[in-house]
């Protein structure tokens, strides 16, 4: 199993010293069978009055830091390393009503799945819904993978990626009008899509590997990524990058799923000064493979007391 590192650091700046909210950090990869976690180390300066962990509704890690003093600049530095093995040519093993769409999800299923298949954004003039159906031929029923591959591919092939600095995510209509966006708007682009069909889709947000030797590349490294789930019958969640392309979890680390991008946003706080006073944000993040060592081996005494091993509780 490839053990790989990665190293997350976001950093906000400000003109003078400004006192800070809770911050809640949404940095810790999930336990999966596909990817192991073997260290997780979160350092903040200035140094956090308190630091608790907590699972949220969906399961996901989440760090809660407060503070007691003013800074100029607030930095969180996270470093994993992780076994990671997922399937690189995926075989779903779909439930044998669910092999071909259309297809329906069993009554105990409903109750869990409905508000991941029920629509979130407007779609007045059913653009979406006319886009997602583009997918399936006029006669015949399609192979559910086959289609889910299609739109998957379809987003890498006509749309054009571009980083947004702005907060939040576009409109899907925007998105598919514009056929240009980031890694998060070509993923709830492809939600809204799949619902639109009748299929339970959540949001995925993480980091994206990029191994050496691919020269083809991937698009949206170098900062958090996204992409989405979709929830097919006998296989489960199973992962797609319409960003890249990509059809299961090659080269994908999970660390949160929502049901809507809002839900899984990386870092979100709050600070106490005027408008003004920030001066912006960066993030940077270098996803590499690892010798597997845990970084104490490596460097003995490096880091802070805040930077030794972190586990969310009770796992």
């Amino acid at each position: 199993m490839p053990i790989l590192s990665v190293r997350h650091v976001t950093t906000y700046r400000y003109r003078r010293p400004v006192a800070f909210g809770e911050h809640r950090i949404l940095f810790r990869p999930r336990d999966s069978y596909d990817q192991r976690l073997i260290e997780v180390s979160l350092d903040i300066e200035p140094e956090p009055r308190s630091l608790r962990w907590m699972f949220d509704v969906f399961g996901n890690c989440v760090a809660v830091a407060t503070f007691a003093q003013e800074a100029a600049t607030l930095r969180f530095t996270c470093g994993i390393t992780l076994a990671h093995a997922p399937e690189h040519a995926p075989v779903f093993p779909l439930a044998p009503h669910a092999t071909h769409y259309p297809f329906g999800y069993g009554a105990e299923d409903m109750p869990d799945l409905i508000r991941s298949i029920e629509r979130h954004y407007p779609d007045p003039h059913h653009e979406i819904d006319a886009w997602a159906r583009s997918f399936i031929p006029a006669e015949g029923r399609v192979p559910t993978q086959d289609l889910l591959a299609a739109m998957t591919r379809g987003v890498r092939r006509d749309f054009t990626y571009s980083a947004r600095p702005e907060k939040g995510v576009q409109d899907p209509v925007t998105t598919l009008r514009t056929r240009r966006g980031s890694c998060r708007d070509f993923a709830l682009l492809m939600m809204e899509g799949v619902r639109a069909l009748g299929m339970a889709a959540r949001f995925v947000s993480g980091y994206l590997y990029t191994p050496r030797g691919n020269w083809e590349g991937h698009v949206g490294g170098g900062s958090t990524h996204a992409w989405l789930q979709v929830y097919l019958p006998g296989a489960g969640w199973i992962e797609f990058d319409p960003t890249n392309g990509i059809v299961g979890g090659r080269d994908l680390i999970r660390v949160a799923v929502a049901r809507d991008p809002r839900q899984a946003i990386p870092l979100h706080g709050t600070y106490f000064g005027c408008a003004d006073d920030d001066l912006g944000m960066s993030v940077e993040v270098d996803v590499a493979e690892s010798d597997g060592l845990p970084s104490g081996e490596r460097d003995a005494g490096a880091g802070s007391d805040l930077a030794a091993r972190l586990p969310c509780p009770a796992e």
